[in-house]
């Protein structure tokens, strides 16, 4: 996507990867939408930790960062000797793995990896990961590109829609799942106007999807995240579209930022549809219910407290709650698929159960499920 900074515009992706330097490259999500920066991780190490800390996050751009870090991993090893690689690998893998333990992106990106480079000389595996890495980012775009094109006639000229959370450009390496109707309307033309959930606690609908949509001069409105049961009720919102982390291809559960579930209910009670995209990287095709995905609890300080720009422009966190008081902070919640009108895929839309008897079409592989 087109950034514009100081007057000048210029594409960038949210991942890339410096082959030269074995560096990844990502954009630093916690500036904006302040502060535009592309920071540099050295080692996988560093890459994992990016992913943990939330400088990239979003199912599809953290997918490409562990395929990346993976690569990355590869590229450091010395030496010929394939069992010794294999354990190096494997604690690459777990690495990364690690870093974030709700969305699938970055297990299937990685599984994907390691079964095409099973079985090869260290130095051709080493020369697959790059190429495989490469291969995912290229794949995450042209999957976003798809929702888009089948999204986009969902969208009516004059509507109202609501969003939650970023399941836009950043969240992917470009264009976005749930952004990608939007962006494929705008290029057609369409009048509509998006309304961004702030999602609390780290503010992603306010700082990142308002910025994305910002730049991309669509019409928006940044909204507290309990104020679209009362837009719903004066018939304010038109359609929900919203992203995931995690798709259960056998149930059709959708896992998403905390308040998706939210959503989702309000929207059944005043009849709005509501739909959600998803590369298929995000289809979890081996869990059979949405109780065995696990949901990442992160520090209680994001609840606590606010990071923000004063008006000097100095970052700075701030106590927003009583100091001596406890929090909870689970950062996903599990939406059933009673709740969900349609789910947007780069083949078609489907209900969600709809999705294991489409489970071909949809990229399931038998090979793959066993190795996972």
């Amino acid at each position: 996507m087109k950034v514009t900074r100081n007057g000048q515009s210029k594409n960038y992706r949210t991942v890339s990867f410096d082959k030269t330097n074995n560096k990844v490259r990502l954009i630093e999500q916690r500036l904006l939408p302040h502060q535009f920066k592309i920071i540099s991780t050295k080692n996988y190490v560093e890459t994992s930790q990016a992913i943990k800390d939330m400088i990239v996050r979003g199912a599809g751009a953290i997918g490409a960062t562990a395929a990346y870090g993976l690569a990355q991993g590869a590229q450091i090893f010395q030496g010929n000797g394939i069992k010794t690689f294999e354990k190096h690998i494997a604690k690459v893998y777990q690495t990364l793995a690690n870093a974030r333990p709700t969305a699938i992106d970055p297990i299937n990106a990685m599984q994907t990896m390691l079964a095409k480079m099973a079985g090869q000389t260290v130095e051709n595996q080493k020369s697959m990961a790059l190429t495989l890495a490469e291969q995912f980012a290229n794949d995450d775009v042209a999957y976003c590109q798809k929702i888009g094109y089948f999204g986009e006639p969902l969208i009516q000229n004059g509507a109202q829609i609501l969003t939650h959370c970023n399941a836009g450009w950043l969240a992917f390496v470009d264009y976005g799942s749930a952004t990608a109707p939007m962006y494929s309307a705008k290029a057609r033309n369409k009048k509509f106007h998006v309304f961004c959930d702030e999602t609390r606690p780290r503010s992603q609908g306010a700082a990142l999807t308002a910025w994305e949509l910002a730049q991309e001069s669509i019409s928006h409105d940044i909204i507290v995240d309990n104020a679209s049961g009362h837009l719903m009720q004066r018939g304010e919102i038109d359609l929900v579209i919203v992203g995931s982390d995690r798709t259960l291809g056998r149930t059709g559960e959708v896992t998403n930022k905390i308040g998706t579930y939210t959503k989702a209910v309000l929207a059944k009670q005043h009849n709005i549809p509501f739909y959600v995209t998803i590369p298929l990287s995000t289809i979890d095709w081996k869990l059979k219910s949405g109780l065995e995905i696990p949901i990442e609890e992160r520090s209680p300080q994001e609840v606590l407290r606010a990071w923000g720009a004063a008006d000097s422009g100095r970052r700075q966190s701030v106590s927003i709650a009583n100091p001596s008081s406890t929090a909870r902070n689970p950062s996903f919640d599990v939406t059933p698929p009673e709740l969900i009108t349609g789910i947007i895929t780069p083949v078609g839309i489907f209900k969600p159960k709809e999705l294991w008897k489409n489970r071909a079409k949809l990229g399931f592989n038998n090979k793959k499920l066993n190795h996972l």
